[in-house]
Order: structure tokens, then sequence, then C-alpha cells
């Protein structure tokens, strides 16, 4: 038996294989990072590309050492058998303030826009929409507070997805306040746990004293029903004059531009360096666990990875994810085409001719060739396999003349195109 790819993964394959789904389509994945980069770059955000391997104290400061993601889903890097404190990014986040640190980005136009996509890597139990490696669209924006920046960023999530066709979507939103707001929450919620000790799960009993607003995020069956029997509080009730004035500028930008979103007061983050929005976008077709991506602002990561205090607002997506829901609404994404002209010799003789038109010819346009001598009617059949729209054929007349016989496929018309006049004549069919 060959061998297998790793559970948790995935092959991102051409047009025309078998088994092809619409989450392992390669032409699905580009057409994804594609759109979000029209919407991105035309919004002034710029590329940026990171690692896939950081040092494990990046994300350890930068997501949170208490948190699923540091303490039980990262890949350790060894090299030479060694382990050299490296761990395959879970997340895009960390390491891009890393780079806008270590790189001197603050000396760029601030706001600064960022967005990159590719893989990330959590070693976790496989299911729907959850691969070991996955792939994001991430987008930040670093050196502004302004809650307009918010709002914007919320927009472009929101066209992003609605430029691939998704209409069933939805922003939960929400906002965890500034650090004197979490402080008199924590707390709250240490006041409200600490008598039911002994119902809280492991992990929630050791969250209670260091990081109590994350027992709400909790995968517990038992903790969510303790919540809810102890009607525990939201965030929004205990927002300061300032962050509720953030969170409902963000809301009236959003109310204008037409974004739907619902308040949500579920929504919290765990760690110190969140500020303010916070916002989650779900969407039902895929499955209970709904959410697509997510976002907020984080005020604090830039200085717990070493650096000054940098406002900074970011999203990220799964694009896995995002596929799950495109094709449970049932949205066409195109697919790759073929080249526009497929080339074959009828003779031996004039196969490397064939081959130094299509070189030439490929100046303008995809042109693949036949490797060997094919009949006009094979090199037809094989040019309708291969997607192409024009096909053509050369033997030794049309050699000595230098001309073409090209055939639109979907007409059956041909044409005779003379050699000199390929790539013009390619360049209005193209258009």
């Amino acid at each position: 038996m060959p061998l297998q790819r790793p559970k948790g993964t995935q092959d991102h394959l051409p047009e025309g294989s078998p088994k092809l789904g619409l989450d392992v389509r390669a032409s699905a994945f580009a057409h994804v990072e594609d759109t979000a980069r029209r919407v991105l770059e035309r919004a002034g955000a710029s590329f940026i590309n990171t690692p896939l391997f950081e040092e494990a104290e990046v994300y350890k400061r930068g997501v949170g050492g208490s948190t699923d993601i540091v303490r039980k889903e990262m890949f350790t890097v060894y090299y030479f058998g060694t382990h050299g404190g490296y761990v395959l990014r879970p997340e895009g986040t960390a390491g891009i303030v890393r780079a806008y640190l270590q790189n001197g980005l603050k000396q760029l136009p601030a706001p600064l826009k960022l967005w990159t996509h590719g893989p990330m890597f959590r070693a976790e139990n496989v299911h729907k929409g959850r691969e070991r490696q996955f792939h994001q669209v991430d987008y930040e924006v670093l050196g502004s507070s302004d809650p307009l920046v918010d709002a914007e960023a919320i927009w472009l999530m929101w066209e992003v997805v609605r430029a691939l066709g998704l209409t069933g979507g939805r922003i939960k939103l929400g906002s965890i306040g500034d650090p004197a707001d979490r402080e008199g929450y924590n707390a709250y919620l240490r006041e409200v746990f600490t008598p039911h000790l002994d119902r809280l799960s492991d992990d929630s009993r050791d969250r209670l004293e260091r990081n109590p607003m994350r027992i709400l995020d909790s995968k517990s069956g038992g903790d969510q029903a303790l919540i809810r029997e102890l009607e525990v509080r939201p965030m929004l009730d205990f927002l300061g004059d300032e962050a509720r004035a953030h969170f409902g500028a963000v809301q009236n930008y959003l109310t204008a531009w037409g974004v739907p979103f619902d308040v949500d007061p579920s929504i919290v983050r765990g760690l110190d360096y969140y500020r303010r929005t916070a916002w989650e976008l779900h969407h039902e077709g895929v499955g209970a666990k709904s959410a697509l991506g997510g976002g907020g602002r984080y005020d604090g990561l830039a200085a717990q990875l070493g650096g000054p205090e940098v406002p900074a607002v970011g999203w990220a997506f799964g694009i896995e994810r995002l596929l799950l829901a495109l094709e449970a609404e049932g949205v066409a994404l195109p697919r790759a085409g073929g080249p526009l002209l497929f080339l074959a010799a009828m003779d031996e003789e004039r196969v490397g001719l064939a081959a130094q038109v299509a070189l030439e010819a490929r100046a303008v346009t995809r042109v693949e060739f036949a490797y060997r001598a094919m009949k006009p009617g094979s090199a037809f059949r094989e040019a309708d396999r291969r997607g192409a729209a024009l096909a053509a054929v050369i033997g030794s007349e049309e050699a000595a003349r230098g001309v073409l016989n090209v055939k639109t496929l979907a007409t059956g018309v041909q044409r005779e195109v003379a050699l000199a006049e390929l790539s013009a004549f390619l360049e209005l069919e193209r258009a």
C-alpha cells in the first residue's frame, strides 16, 4: 500500500482529480486568497510573510501560557535530533507583531495594515472543518486605537466573505473593556465561582486564580451548565465609560455601513493584552461549531513580546471552514481554467517546431503542446480533455507556409493563422 499523508492534513488537488471536493480543490484555496488580496490591498494593506516556525516564547507570550493552544496543541520543531525551542505556528498574529517589532515597521506610516495567508498547525483532534494543518487569511492593523479602525477591520472581514459569495454569515460583536474593567470582572468571577470549586473542571479550577475569564470559554459541558445555573453576568456589564463609548462607536459605524451583527455578551478574550472590541464570524452551515473566524483589539501584545505598547486590532478566518460555509450555501467558485491553446504536430519532424511555437506564445497566455505527434482528431480530443478553448495542429504543409489551423472547440470553427501573427491573435482571443 502506498504511503499516506499524515492524519489531519489535506492534499490540495488540481482540477479533474478523482474525489475532488471543494475543501481540497487547489483552485478554491487560490480563489479565496486572491479575493482576500484584492479586497485587503485595495484598503491599503500590504502583504507580509513570516516563518512557519517561531521561537516557542513568541506564542507563550503572544497566545498565552494558560491557553489550550500553548499547553496542548503546539507542534515542537526538532533539528538534527535536538529540540531547538521552536514550534510550528498555531496562528498568525503573534508572528506578525514579532516581525513588526524586530524589523522597525513602526517607522512606516500608521496605522500600518498588514495581511497574510498560509498554513497554521495545531496538534488537536481532527473534526469537520479543523485539520492539524489548516489555512488562514489574517489581517492586522498596528498603530491606532481609533474605533473607526476596528469597524473598518470588521467591515473588511465581512467584505472578503461577501466578495466570495457568502450571504448567510453574521458577526457576533462584543467588548472586553479596558484593563481596569477586566480586573473588576475577574474579581467578580472569582467571587462567583469560588464556592463551586468542586463542580469546576480541572482546567477551570486552574484558571480561576490566573485567568478566570477563560472559564467562560470552557469546553466542559459541566462548566457551561454551572455558568448558566449561576446566571453569570457578562463582561459588558463591567465596561467603563471610555470602553463603552468605544464599543458604541464601532456599532454605529457598522450599522451605517450595513454590516449585519448581533451584540453577543458571551464573547470574551481571556488574555491580558486584549482590549475592547472582540468579534466572531459565524455560519450555521459549518455545523455546531459555527465560527469561521474572529478578531479583536490587542493593544497589549507588543509589550508582551518585549516591545513598546502598540495599539492594534486584527482578525483571521480559516479557509477550510469558509469553504464549508460556501459549499453549504451552494456557492460555485470559479474553477482553474485550461490553456487558451493546445498545440500538436501531425508528424514527428514537426514536434520540435510545435514546442517552439508554444514556448514563444506563452509570452501572452497559457499554451500547452503535445510531446508526440498526433492526428488532428486525437489532438482536438486531447485539447478538450485539458479544458483548452482553442486547438491547433501543424504538419509539413503548415510548416512550409508558416501557418496554423486553429479550431475553436466550443463552435467547431477553424481558422488559418500565420505563425508570425499567433501572439496577437491569442491576445485578442484572451480579451
